[in-house]
């Protein structure tokens, strides 16, 4: 009796040092979500001061997305060269640089430039950090350990949103003075760009106190040092050996991991279907939405459409909550299945209110109800999923080079979204939202016929499925 309540309090404080990391690894995605929304509030101001075009402007926000797409091209050689630990610090710096920069920066170019460098930040941080907690964590609840990053970059578009409101609340654009001064005034812009500091040494400081990935160094042939960290995170030795008996298995005939194993059969279709995801989501008007809603509710005739965003950021993060309670007991798949369908019924409504809404009698209810319905679907579904499949359905040896591919096709999306939607938008808002339904359909019949439900396996039994296909 003894030894077993040993054995419980073993798994009791293994779990929650495994909570520990992932929640460490984590707060990158508060840095992903508030360099993402923390633009928003800096645009006009930005602006006016620079005296920027229509193609400048665009430019300003658009810059941040370049250093991602070159981020995640990097990212995953940097961490399996490196290590996850070393990639995400280096990511933690480029993020406190970029904040620092942006908030002393002299010049419109200079700002770019350090806009871009935070980018990068962005890129490393969206592949790394999910690989991190995918690697250390447990099968049974892998899912919802993961889906922490999609939490906090939630939590990071909504911390950015009151950070801009308080200063905005608080500054007035006729006050100048030294640097300090102007920070919060009338170059308020200055201080929104310039608070990431805080959460981005946060980051820094905190990822000293989590170990490298045990994966990682049995990849890497460091034994010892693995059986360390696993003895932390598995409450018996038998565990820990079963789990580096299995990761060694998973090597044997491998190398560390080239660009060229990505070419074989099986891992080629998962490279592919990762992507396809990735970039397919983009379509599907995840972002368009987070982007665009002002812009968005102010066409479709609302008084306050700035409310209303703020309504879409409150569900957005309450449904991410409840995604991480129930991603790991419903399963990938199924919550893709019933989250897309609801995408779409929500968008088909959506489109109709744009197109017919005055002759059928629809208000501006109609329209609010199934956008938050919208985001609640995908909140649950493809937003808080994405980052869990692309972290666990690739082999040890070439995890990190594949998510970077994956990452590319998903900053690739962001970009193009961000630049199209304005245009489709003015093509058509109603033909928007059709087009961005029809999207959902290729979406659904990839992981109806290629994705294999990861829920409650091993990564060792996931890869052992992709290596066994043979196109």
């Amino acid at each position: 009796m003894k030894d077993l309540n040993t054995k419980d309090m073993k798994q009791k404080n293994t779990i929650g040092y495994v909570i520990f990391m992932a929640v460490v690894a984590a707060i990158g995605g508060i840095l992903f979500g508030y360099d993402t929304a923390v633009i928003s509030g800096t645009t006009s101001i930005v602006k006016n001061q620079f005296q920027l075009t229509d193609m400048m402007e665009g430019w300003y926000v658009g810059c941040a997305l370049i250093g991602s797409i070159a981020g995640v091209l990097v990212a995953g050689s940097l961490s399996d060269y490196l290590g996850r630990k070393l990639t995400m610090l280096i990511s933690a710096a480029l993020f406190s640089i970029s904040a620092i920069g942006c908030a002393v920066c002299g010049s419109f170019d200079s700002l770019v430039a350090f806009r871009i460098i935070g980018g990068v930040g962005i890129g490393i941080v969206s592949i790394v950090s999910p690989i991190y907690i995918s690697e250390v964590s447990p099968a049974k609840i892998r899912g919802t350990l993961v889906s922490l990053y999609q939490l906090a970059v939630t939590i990071g578009f909504l911390l950015a949103y009151l950070m801009n409101w308080v200063i905005d609340s608080n500054g007035s654009l006729s006050v100048a003075g030294n640097l300090w001064t102007n920070m919060w005034n009338c170059e308020m812009w200055r201080g929104m760009l310039g608070s990431e500091t805080l959460p981005a040494l946060l980051f820094f400081s905190i990822i000293f106190f989590i170990p490298e990935s045990p994966k990682w160094l049995i990849v890497n042939g460091k034994l010892d040092k693995a059986s360390r960290v696993l003895n932390k995170i598995y409450a018996t030795s038998d565990e820990v050996q079963e789990e580096i008996k299995v990761t060694r298995e998973s090597l044997q005939g491998e190398d560390k991991g080239k660009w060229s194993d990505l070419l074989k059969p099986g891992i080629l279709l998962a490279v592919l279907a990762g992507s396809a995801i990735a970039i397919l989501g983009q379509f599907m008007g995840v972002n368009a939405v987070l982007y665009y809603g002002p812009k968005i509710f102010s066409e479709a005739g609302f008084d306050n459409p700035m409310f209303s965003t703020v309504l879409v950021g409150v569900v957005n993060m309450v449904t991410t909550i409840l995604a991480v309670f129930i991603i790991d007991r419903v399963g990938r798949k199924q919550l893709i299945y019933w989250g897309v369908s609801g995408m779409i019924i929500c968008l088909l409504a959506i489109g109709i209110y744009f197109a017919w809404g005055p002759a059928l009698g629809l208000g501006n209810a109609f329209m609010l109800t199934f956008f938050l319905g919208y985001v609640f679907c995908c909140a649950i579904s493809i937003s808080a999923i994405v980052f869990v499949l692309l972290s666990e359905m690739y082999p040890n040896s070439v995890r990190g080079r594949a998510m970077s591919i994956a990452g590319f096709a998903l900053w690739i999306g962001t970009y193009l979204i961000g630049q199209l939607t304005p245009v489709l938008l003015g093509w058509s808002q109603a033909g928007t939202f059709f087009l961005f339904a029809v999207m959902c359909v290729p979406y659904m019949l990839i992981m109806w016929k290629v994705i294999p439900e990861t829920t409650g396996k091993t990564l060792e039994e996931i890869e052992a499925y992709w290596t066994s296909r043979k196109k």
